[in-house]
C-alpha cells in the first residue's frame, strides 16, 4: 500500500506529464483496479504518452465499452496503447467504436505499409460490398492499417531519431492513400453496375470497356503525404473499344466513377471520412471537366496550359485504376513539364502558383504556419521545384518527384552546397514530423503551430523533437529563420560564384546554369544581370565583400520587383554614384528596410531610378520615414527665397532652385513608392515644389530685372520694377490636385505701376514670363509650364494685364473660359494682384445666372471634346482621362453643377473637384450613392495615371494592354503581382459605374430629349 500511496501523490503525476491531476489520480485508480495492474506501472507508461491525460481517458473508454478487449492486452501491448492514443486521441476514439483488431494492431509493434500490401487489404475490406457499407469497411481497415504505421513511427522516433523514420512513414502514407482511392474505384465499380450512385445500372461489358487512371499529385504523388491531407489527383480515361463506349458515353462513365470514387473517401457515414479527394489541379480547374480522354488532357498541355500547371504535373504518378494509362498520361506529359521553364512568364505563373496557396490564410494565422508561412514547408518545396525545372531542362537526373530526393540530386549535381542541402533537408524533415504529429491528434488536416503553452508542450512530447513547449518554440523560430536564409542562399550565392569566381565558395555554377537560374528569378538579360554583379562583387576589395554579402538578399528583394533587370543596372549606377560615400555601404549593410525599399524603388520605377541617379545621396532617406514626407510650403518657400536671394546670376540662382525642386519631387516619388505617404500626400507636396520653385525663379527674376533697371533708369526706360505679375495656377495645379503625370497650367497676370506706358509694361510681362519659361526647364527633368487655358488660347498673349483680363471676360469669354476658371488660384508673385484676380474670376466662374442656353454649350463642348480629342485608335474605355466615366465625366459633371449654383453655395466655391463634389452630396444635388461612384472612379483613374508615369517615366492618360506595364502601375499601387486582370477589371467596374452617374447628372438639366452621345 505505501508503494500506492507514493504513486497516487499529485507530484507523480506532475513529473508523468499529466495535468488534471485529482481526476487523474481518480481515473489511474480506477483502471488499476478493473485491470488489476499496480498503478505505478501505468504512472510510468502513461508517462511516454504526448498527452497523459487524453491517454488516460481514451484508455478507460475502451476499458468501460469494451472490457474483454483491454483485458486481453499484455503489458507491452498496454505500453504500446498509451503511446498511440497519447499522439493520438482520434485513433483511441476510433477504437472505442471498432476495437476488433487492436490487439493485432499493438502486437505488432507498428509497421510499414507497400503500396501493394495497402491495395490487397483495402481491396479485401470491400469486396461484395456496396454503398455505404464498404465506404464503412473502407474506413475502418484504413484507420487500422493508419494506426500500425503511426505506432511504428511513434516507437522508432523514441528509440532513436524523431526524425529518421520520416521518409519510409510519408510512403507509407501515400501507399495507404493509393489504397484507399483503388478501393474506392471498386466501390464506384459496383456501384455503378447496381445503380446504387443514383444513375441508372451501368452494363458490366460498358464498365470493363472504361479504362479510369487515378493520376496523385503533389505529395500523394511523391510519396510524401500528411497523416492527413487533400489528396490531389486527376482522372484520365479511355475506352478499350469505341463500339461498346463511345466518347460522350466515356465521359458520363467515367464521371460517375470518378465522383462515386471521391465519395467513398470523404461523403458522410458512420465512420467519419479520411480525407478530401481534390480534383482542382485538373484542366481548366474546377470549371472543367472532372475526367477527360487521354488525347483531350494533351490537346489541352500543349495548347493551353500554363507554367505553372507543369509544376504542379511535376509530381504526378499513377496511383490507381488503369495504371498503365496513366504511366502514358505522366509519360507524355514529362517533356513539356522540363521544358516549362523556359516559357514565357514562367517566374510570373511560379510566384502566382506560391501567392494562391497563402491566398486564404487569415492575417493571424500566417505566423502559426508550418506549412505556408514565411520559412515553412513550402518555401522549402517550391525553392526545390523551381531549381529542379530552371536546371532539369538540361540535367536528367533532376527529374524526380519527391523533395528529398531532388535536393539530394541538387546537392549531388552541384546545384546546392552540401551542407545547405543537408541542414534544408533535416529542417524539411523536422517541419513534417511537427506536421504529422499536429495531424494525428484529431485526425485533422491543419498545419497551424499551437497558440497556447499546453498545445505547445503535449506537440513537444509527442513529437521527440523538445523537452517542452519553450524549447520546441525555440526550436520552431530558429527553423524557420534558417528556411529563409537557406532559400536566398541556395537562389543566390551560387550566382555570385559564377560570376566572381571566388575560391572560398564551396561551389560554382557554371555560366550556363548561372543565366538559367537568373531566368527563373525573373531577369530578361541573364547575361546582362551577370555583368552588373560582376562589376558589383568581383575583387577583393572591403566593397566587393560587403557588395558579395549583401547581393543574396538584394537579388531577391529586386526580382520581386516588376522589373529586376533594370533594378539591378540602376543598382550597379547608384552604388557606383555612392563610390566615396562611406554611409552607403553601411546604411545597406545594417539598415534592411533601407536596402529593402532601395531595391523596391528601383525595380518598379524608372521614374525615381533617374532622379536618384542624380542625387544618389537621397538613398540615406529610405532609413527612415520622415525623410519621406513631403516638406511644408513655408519650409520650402524660406529655402528657394535663400538660394534665390544669394545668387550673383541669374542662371546660377536658377540651377540652385530647380535642385531643390528636383530633390522634393525625389522624395514623394520614393515615399509613394515604398507606401510611406498616399497620392493625397503626393498632391500637396507637389503643389508646394512647384510653387516654391516658381516663387523663388519669379524673385529672381525681379531681382535681376530691377538690378538691370536701374542701370536703365537714365536712358528713360521704366525697368522690371514698374510691373507688378502673379501667377495663377489652373487646372489640377490650380486645384491642388496634382499627381506625377500632371500638367503644370498656369496663366500670368500684371499691374503696371501708375504712370508706366501700357507697352512698356506689357514688354516687361512678357519678357519676365519667356525668361521664366526658360529658367524653369530642366535637362535632367522636365518642368513645363502649360500657358494654353489663357484667354484665346495659344493665340493669346502669354500674359495680361488685370484691366486687360477683366476687359476680355467681360465683353468675350466663352463658357468653357469660365470653367477653367473654376480651378484658377494664385500660386506665385504678388499677393495683393493675385487676390484681385481671384476677385475678377469670382465675378466670371460663379455668375449669378446659369441658363439653359450656356447649360447646352457646356453639353456641346463635352461632346466635341470626346469626339475631336480622343487619340485616333484609342479604346474609349481605357482612356483614363476622356474615356466614359474617366476624370473628364468626373471634373465636366462638378463644374457643371459649380457654374449652376457655386453663386448661391459657398460649398461650392472651391478650386478642388473632390471638394465640390462632397459640397454638391450636402446640398443634395447629387446622391450620395453617386458621390461615391465619381470619388472612387476619379481618384482610382489618377492614381492609375501616377503610377504610369512612375513605372515608365512617360505621361500617359491610357490604360496599357500590355502585361508588363499593368504589372509595374500594381507594382508602383502595392498591387499584388500577376492579377492584372483585376486592375483591369477594377477600372472597368468604376468607370461604368462612374459613366452612369454622369449621364444620369449631367443631362438631368434641361430639355430631357436631349441626349448626350454615349459610347
Amino acid at each position: 500500500m505505501a508503494g500506492a500511496d507514493r504513486a497516487h501523490r499529485l507530484s507523480d503525476l506532475a513529473r508523468a506529464g499529466f495535468q488534471e491531476l485529482s481526476e487523474s489520480r481518480e481515473r489511474l485508480g480506477m483502471l488499476a483496479e478493473t485491470l488489476d495492474i499496480p498503478v505505478g506501472w501505468l504512472l510510468e507508461k502513461f508517462s511516454l504518452a504526448g498527452d497523459p491525460d487524453a491517454a488516460l481517458g481514451r484508455v478507460l473508454d475502451i476499458a468501460e465499452r469494451h472490457p474483454d478487449v483491454l483485458g486481453a492486452l499484455d503489458r507491452e501491448q498496454g505500453e504500446r496503447l498509451a503511446l498511440l492514443v497519447g499522439a493520438s486521441p482520434a485513433l483511441g476514439d476510433f477504437f472505442c467504436r471498432q476495437p476488433t483488431r487492436l490487439d493485432e494492431v499493438l502486437a505488432g509493434g507498428g509497421r510499414l505499409v507497400s503500396e501493394v500490401e495497402a491495395k490487397g487489404r483495402l481491396l479485401d475490406a470491400v469486396a461484395g460490398l456496396e454503398s455505404e457499407p464498404a465506404w464503412n469497411a473502407l474506413r475502418v481497415r484504413y484507420r487500422e492499417l493508419l494506426a500500425e504505421v503511426m505506432l511504428f513511427d511513434l516507437l522508432e522516433g523514441r528509440r532513436g531519431d524523431p526524425l529518421a523514420p520520416f521518409d519510409e512513414v510519408a510512403a507509407s502514407l501515400s501507399a495507404l492513400a493509393s489504397g484507399a482511392l483503388e478501393a474506392g474505384l471498386a466501390i464506384a465499380r459496383a456501384d455503378l453496375a447496381a445503380g446504387a450512385d443514383g444513375g441508372a445500372p451501368v452494363p458490366a461489358e460498358r464498365l470493363a470497356a472504361t479504362r479510369i487512371a487515378v493520376v496523385a499529385m503533389g505529395k500523394c504523388g511523391a510519396n510524401e503525404l500528411n497523416v492527413v491531407s487533400d489528396v490531389d489527383v486527376v482522372f484520365v480515361v479511355e475506352t478499350v473499344d469505341p463500339e461498346i463506349v463511345d466518347g460522350d458515353a466515356l465521359i458520363r462513365v467515367g464521371t460517375r466513377l470518378a465522383s462515386e470514387m471521391m465519395r467513398a473517401a470523404h461523403d458522410p457515414a458512420f465512420e467519419p471520412p479520411l480525407w478530401q479527394v481534390d480534383p482542382n489541379l485538373r484542366p481548366e480547374g474546377r470549371h472543367g471537366p472532372l475526367v477527360r480522354s487521354l488525347g483531350s488532357m494533351m490537346n489541352y498541355y500543349e495548347r493551353w496550359a500554363k507554367a505553372w500547371e507543369f509544376q504542379a504535373l511535376l509530381k504526378a504518378r499513377a496511383i490507381a485504376g488503369d495504371i498503365e494509362l496513366g504511366e502514358e498520361f505522366v509519360a507524355r506529359t514529362r517533356a513539356m513539364v522540363w521544358a516549362s521553364g523556359s516559357r514565357e512568364d514562367f517566374v510570373g505563373s511560379v510566384q502566382r502558383m506560391r501567392q494562391r496557396v497563402t491566398e486564404h490564410i487569415g492575417e493571424g494565422d500566417l505566423e502559426y504556419q508550418l506549412k505556408l508561412g514565411p520559412g515553412g514547408l513550402r518555401d522549402i518545396e517550391f525553392s526545390v521545384q523551381l531549381l529542379q525545372l530552371v536546371h532539369g531542362q538540361y540535367d536528367d537526373r533532376l527529374h524526380l518527384r519527391g523533395t528529398l530526393p531532388a535536393l539530394h540530386a541538387l546537392v549531388e549535381g552541384g546545384y546546392v552546397a552540401r551542407g545547405d542541402g543537408e541542414r534544408l533537408a533535416a529542417d524539411y524533415r523536422r517541419l513534417r514530423v511537427l506536421e504529422h504529429r499536429l495531424q494525428l491528434r484529431d485526425l485533422r488536416r491543419t498545419a497551424l503551430m499551437p497558440r497556447d503553452e499546453e498545445g505547445l508542450r503535449v506537440l513537444a512530447r509527442s513529437s521527440g523533437l523538445a523537452r517542452g513547449g519553450d524549447e520546441l518554440r525555440r526550436l520552431w523560430e530558429a527553423t524557420k529563420r534558417e528556411v529563409r536564409e537557406l532559400h536566398l542562399k541556395i537562389f543566390y550565392a551560387p550566382l555570385l560564384s559564377a560570376v566572381a569566381a571566388l575560391p572560398e565558395e564551396e561551389l560554382i555554377l557554371g555560366s550556363d546554369e548561372a543565366r538559367a537560374r537568373l531566368a527563373s528569378i525573373g531577369f530578361r538579360d541573364p547575361d546582362g544581370a551577370m555583368r552588373h554583379l560582376t562589376a558589383l562583387t568581383r575583387g577583393t576589395s572591403r566593397r566587393a565583400r560587403i557588395q558579395r554579402n549583401l547581393m543574396p538578399v538584394l537579388l531577391q528583394w529586386l526580382a520581386e520587383g516588376t522589373d529586376p533587370d533594370f533594378g539591378l543596372l540602376a543598382f550597379r549606377r547608384v552604388s557606383e554614384a555612392n563610390l566615396e560615400t562611406p554611409w552607403y555601404l553601411r546604411l545597406l549593410r545594417d539598415g534592411a528596410e533601407a536596402a529593402e525599399r532601395l531595391t523596391q524603388v528601383l525595380s518598379n520605377s524608372k521614374y525615381a531610378a533617374e532622379l536618384l541617379e542624380s542625387i544618389p545621396e537621397a538613398v540615406a532617406w529610405l532609413e527612415k520615414d520622415e525623410s519621406l514626407r513631403p516638406s511644408a510650403l513655408p519650409t520650402l518657400l524660406e529655402e528657394m527665397r535663400a538660394l534665390a536671394s544669394r545668387r550673383e546670376s541669374i542662371d546660377d540662382a536658377a540651377a540652385a532652385l530647380r535642385a531643390v525642386h528636383r530633390r522634393e519631387v525625389l522624395r514623394l516619388a520614393m515615399g509613394r513608392l515604398v507606401d510611406v505617404i498616399d497620392d493625397a500626400e503626393v498632391a500637396l507636396g507637389l503643389d508646394a515644389a512647384h510653387t516654391a520653385l516658381l516663387d523663388g525663379l519669379l524673385l529672381a527674376l525681379v531681382g535681376a530685372e530691377s538690378r538691370a533697371g536701374q542701370g536703365d533708369r537714365g536712358a528713360g526706360e521704366s525697368g522690371a520694377a514698374a510691373v507688378e505679375l502673379a501667377l495663377i495656377g489652373m487646372g489640377r495645379y490650380g486645384g491642388r490636385e496634382l499627381g506625377f503625370a500632371s500638367d503644370i497650367d498656369i496663366m500670368a497676370v500684371y499691374r503696371a505701376e501708375e504712370g508706366v506706358p501700357a507697352e512698356a509694361a506689357a514688354r516687361t510681362a512678357q519678357r519676365l514670363i519667356s525668361e521664366l519659361r526658360r529658367l524653369v526647364s530642366d535637362p535632367r527633368f522636365p518642368v513645363d509650364l502649360d500657358f494654353d487655358l489663357r484667354p484665346e488660347g495659344k493665340s493669346g498673349p502669354v500674359a495680361r494685364s488685370l484691366a486687360s483680363y477683366r476687359s476680355y471676360y467681360e465683353r468675350w469669354s466663352l463658357t468653357w473660359e469660365a470653367q477653367a476658371l473654376l480651378r484658377a488660384r494664385p500660386v506665385a508673385g504678388s499677393p495683393g494682384l493675385g487676390a484681385a484676380f481671384v476677385e475678377l474670376a469670382d465675378e466670371i466662374r460663379f455668375p449669378s445666372r446659369f441658363g439653359e442656353n450656356e447649360v447646352r454649350e457646356v453639353r456641346r463642348m463635352k461632346a466635341r471634346v470626346e469626339a475631336e480629342r480622343l487619340p485616333h485608335g484609342a479604346d474609349p474605355k481605357r482612356h483614363l482621362k476622356l474615356g466614359p466615366g474617366g476624370i473628364s465625366d468626373v471634373e465636366w459633371l462638378v463644374q457643371l453643377l459649380q457654374l449652376r449654383h457655386g453663386a448661391e453655395h459657398a460649398e461650392l466655391r472651391t478650386v478642388s473637384t473632390l471638394s465640390a463634389l462632397a459640397g454638391a452630396d450636402e446640398l443634395g444635388l447629387i446622391d450620395a450613392e453617386g458621390r461615391e461612384a465619381l470619388e472612387e472612379a476619379w481618384i482610382f483613374a489618377s492614381q492609375v495615371r501616377s503610377a504610369l508615369k512612375l513605372w515608365t517615366d512617360r505621361a500617359s492618360d491610357v490604360l496599357p494592354f500590355a502585361r508588363e506595364d499593368l504589372e509595374g502601375i500594381a507594382g508602383v499601387l502595392g498591387l499584388p503581382r500577376g492579377r492584372t486582370s483585376e486592375l483591369e477589371e477594377r477600372w472597368l467596374a468604376l468607370s461604368r459605374r462612374a459613366r452612369a452617374v454622369f449621364e444620369r447628372a449631367f443631362f438631368g438639366f434641361g430639355e430631357e430629349d436631349e441626349r448626350f452621345p454615349a459610347y
